[in-house]
């Protein structure tokens, strides 16, 4: 399983920039104004060949900085539950501030390992001064700049070395699958499960958060074999505001990583929010099978369109990738449930499909004569050959002269394309140009 690795820190020292650099992307939002970040913000990383979760626990602040102080101090708490692996962001420019100082008080506490990156060290004087950080008490430190890059590749790997080796699978040994059924707090994740094995299995109450750990459950009936996960939503019920989220999605992060089908819980009541989209991504950036449950829909009171028009927006919430079962349960009244299974073990297959080379090539190579790459700067991307990658997801390669004039809008249309040709629902679809 891939380590989970924590950025923590006070404001504005450049935790957003640093993950946005890790992960490659800009998702985080990153101004000078302290508090920027309000949502949390998870992705996937990989470096030395060991891949591993990030998330940024940036703070929003209210209010006096006692009231900021608390919240930092609960988002660094549940942090170092969860996490492998603390990066601890300081800011070279302003040096040790109290808050600095008490967050480093907490992580001394700490058996985990915790980097500490001075950030802001673009020239060699700043190199000096971050001397000072060793007063914190947590021994070397990294001199890093996030907005450049410097110093990411040293720390980067350090964190790495102290990783486990990446599990070697076996793509021929047959396991029962794992089923994680993941969402927010209160959502109905555990009445679900007890429904499909007729028994008050996992405890089910109003409180949100009452499952605290992930409950394995081997399911063997109507002809299904395989092991559901009930995951934890909140360890301590008087956290019920923005660290329950946070919270639930780094438990969230360990359930999808270890299966190979994701089913997503909605509570139809509260509708597809933010944090249902968060949960959705880590899954598809996992390269996890998705099946979304609107789950409570007897509660919703229902006109002619009501069904259609709760889809669409929620494939909208998740577009591009919209090629996702969607199912419209009931826990309390067993609805669609085992409709919901038969789902879900079909995505499991889809999840292994296996195209033959020739066949492949047969059908997609005509598609590609028909319609071609377009053409960049006067350069013709000729694609002459593709296959499916032996991977346990499902990957495809290109060959082509040009590989770096392919554009993303045409790779979606190839993915469009092997939709519509192959049955891929509910799996996330890579695809790759190499050099013919």
């Amino acid at each position: 399983m891939n380590s989970i690795v924590a950025i923590v820190g006070r404001p504005n020292v450049g935790k957003s920039t640093l993950f946005n650099r890790l992960v490659q992307r800009r998702e985080a939002i990153v101004d000078s104004v302290s508090g920027v970040t309000r949502d949390r913000h998870y992705g996937k990383s990989d470096w030395n060949g060991k891949e591993f979760s990030l998330i940024d626990t940036g703070g929003y602040v209210v209010g006096s900085d006692d009231i900021f102080e608390e919240e930092i101090r609960k988002q660094v708490t549940l942090a170092i539950e969860e996490a492998d692996i603390i990066i601890f962001v300081v800011d070279v420019e302003e040096g040790i501030t109290p808050m600095d100082a008490e967050v480093a008080k907490m992580l001394r506490k700490v058996k985990k390992p915790i980097f500490t990156a001075v950030n802001k060290v673009d020239n060699a004087m700043r190199d000096a001064d971050a001397v000072e950080f060793y007063n914190l008490g947590l021994g070397d430190y990294h001199t890093i700049s996030s907005i450049n890059g410097s110093g990411t590749g040293d720390i980067l790997d350090a964190i790495a070395a102290i990783m486990p080796k990446p599990e070697v699978i076996d793509l021929e040994k047959e396991e029962l699958p794992r089923f994680a059924v993941v969402g927010r707090p209160n959502a109905g994740k555990s009445s679900f499960i007890n429904a499909l094995v007729g028994e008050e299995r996992n405890i089910v109450t109003d409180i949100a958060g009452t499952t605290r750990d992930s409950i394995d459950t081997k399911y063997n009936r109507f002809g299904f074999d395989f092991n559901l996960v009930d995951t934890a939503g909140i360890r301590k019920k008087s956290r019920v505001k923005e660290d329950l989220e946070f919270y639930s999605v780094m438990r969230a992060v360990r359930s999808i990583e270890y299966s190979d089908v994701i089913i997503l819980m909605v509570d139809a009541t509260r509708g597809f929010e933010g944090q249902d989209q968060n949960i959705f991504w880590l899954a598809e950036k996992n390269r996890k099978g998705v099946v979304i449950l609107i789950n409570k829909w007897d509660l919703i009171e229902k006109e002619t369109n009501t069904m259609r028009d709760y889809e669409a927006e929620v494939r909208r919430e998740i577009a591009p990738f919209t090629d996702v079962p969607i199912i419209f349960v009931s826990a309390l009244t067993k609805q669609r449930l085992l409709q919901a299974l038969e789902t879900a073990v079909d995505v499991f297959k889809n999840r292994k499909n296996k195209i033959q080379t020739s066949k492949f090539n047969e059908t997609m190579l005509e598609i590609i004569k028909n319609s071609p790459p377009p053409a960049i700067k006067g350069k013709f991307v000729k694609i002459k050959y593709c296959m499916q990658l032996p991977t346990q997801t499902p990957q495809f390669a290109f060959f082509c002269n040009l590989p770096q004039y392919v554009r993303d809008g045409y790779r979606r249309f190839l993915e469009n394309k092997l939709r519509d040709i192959y049955n891929f629902n509910g799996v996330p679809i890579t695809i790759y140009f190499r050099q013919k």
